[in-house]
């Protein structure tokens, strides 16, 4: 056991982690003895080093065409029923181009909420919590609206197993619709409410309309943002899939296992738990459109792009305002999107172009900094030379 110990750590920073620690679960499983695992490491070694990037290779372009090419043969509008239609999640082209330009605004934000194992295993119990946690609305948990036009105030009829259901009580949705509504006196009956303008108007009853229709809409109880829930069993447990997205709340439910829970949006997954997270979500959601779709990129494409996106730790979109925007270069702003405001703008400020990387230098006619075109090679001038190039001169002026 100790040689075997000994052995692994010759190999620590020869291969990363990852590979060592796997390689010591199959060792084990398959009762590897030293001589065995010796031979199996070496052989990952030269694997390891032949999967290597060589210097100077143009992983960039390598890293856009893997991507691009599978693009083309996504379907271009494509969206994924989890059980039932109101909770649909973007697929295909579409959300891969969400997520390439990091929009604020995505067309449909979801999450996958976990719940602490001893609530995960009984449906009834996953239910209560969806409860909890779906934004509710007056409508939803109300049998009746009516207009009473003889004392010109509203009479809310109130589900009472609904409003068991969600645990609200009248006092707090009393206090919601207070907040939500200003000029509005509410009194509790055994039924529901009693909801009167505190002003009136020359269009009394205009204002009763919009008065109720406005209450209909009114929040008074769950996390805002969560329209749709939907309890679902992923293997010996059951999650919950949202419509809507509100990662901070949610995290802040008692059930939810906030170590697994997870949201669709990247730039509320960077503002609740940071950039590394927004970075493992940008891998994920890519990794999960192109294998919707049915094909395979390697992950290193995925983590390049990743990485390119956050690695200013705020996640920038590779769009003419995000990661193209902050390149140096004038003539490579310029190549991608709006060229005369790039042109125009260096012209009046003076800017220099280094001409560092390959776009300027092909827009330029000149060997591209990658390759062998990246080294530059210098000769290094010693005495003996220099005294043979006189020599050269002095027969050259002689002739």
């Amino acid at each position: 056991m100790y040689k075997m110990e000994e052995l692994y750590k010759e190999y620590v920073g020869k291969l990363p982690g990852k590979i060592l620690n796997d390689m010591e679960k199959e060792a084990k499983a398959r009762n590897l003895k030293p001589a065995q695992i010796e031979k199996v490491l070496e052989y990952l070694i030269e694997q390891y080093n032949q999967a290597k990037i060589d210097p100077g290779e143009a992983i960039g372009i390598i890293t856009a065409e893997s991507f691009g090419e599978p693009g083309t043969q996504m379907t271009l509008n494509v969206f994924h029923f989890a059980g039932v239609a109101e909770v649909s999640v973007t697929q295909g082209l579409p959300r891969l181009i969400e997520i390439l330009d990091a929009r604020k605004t995505i067309k449909t934000p979801s999450m996958e909420i976990c719940l602490k194992k001893e609530f995960a295993k009984e449906a009834n119990d996953v239910k209560k919590v969806a409860a909890q946690i779906k934004e509710t609305l007056l409508k939803e948990v109300s049998e009746e609206f009516n207009i009473n036009l003889t004392k010109m105030q509203l009479e809310v009829k109130l589900n009472k197993a609904r409003i068991k259901e969600i645990k609200a009580k009248p006092e707090d949705i009393i206090e919601n619709l207070e907040n939500a509504i200003k000029k509005i006196s509410i009194k509790k009956t055994d039924e529901g409410f009693i909801i009167k303008p505190e002003e009136s108007s020359d269009h009394e009853l205009m204002e009763l309309y919009k008065l109720k229709e406005k209450l209909k809409e009114t929040y008074i109880k769950g996390i805002k943002g969560i329209t749709h829930v939907l309890p679902v069993k992923r293997g010996s447990e059951f999650i919950i899939i949202t419509a809507g997205t509100n990662l901070a709340d949610v995290l802040k439910v008692p059930e939810v296992d906030s170590s697994r829970t997870s949201t669709n949006d990247l730039h509320e997954t960077a503002k609740v738990l940071g950039i590394e997270a927004a970075r493992q979500t940008i891998i994920n959601e890519a990794g999960k459109v192109i294998e919707d779709q049915g094909l395979d990129v390697d992950i290193r494409h995925i983590l390049c792009i990743a990485d390119t996106m956050c690695r200013s730790g705020i996640i920038k979109g590779i769009t003419r305002s995000g990661i193209t925007g902050e390149k140096k270069s004038v003539l490579a702003k310029a190549s991608f999107e709006t060229p005369l405001p790039h042109l125009v703008n260096a012209s009046l400020l003076g800017e220099n172009d280094e001409l560092n990387s390959v776009i300027e230098n092909v827009m330029l006619n000149q060997p591209v900094p990658l390759g062998t075109g990246l080294p530059d090679l210098v000769a290094k001038m010693g005495p003996k030379s220099i005294k043979k190039k006189q020599i050269e001169k002095e027969e050259e002026d002689k002739k």
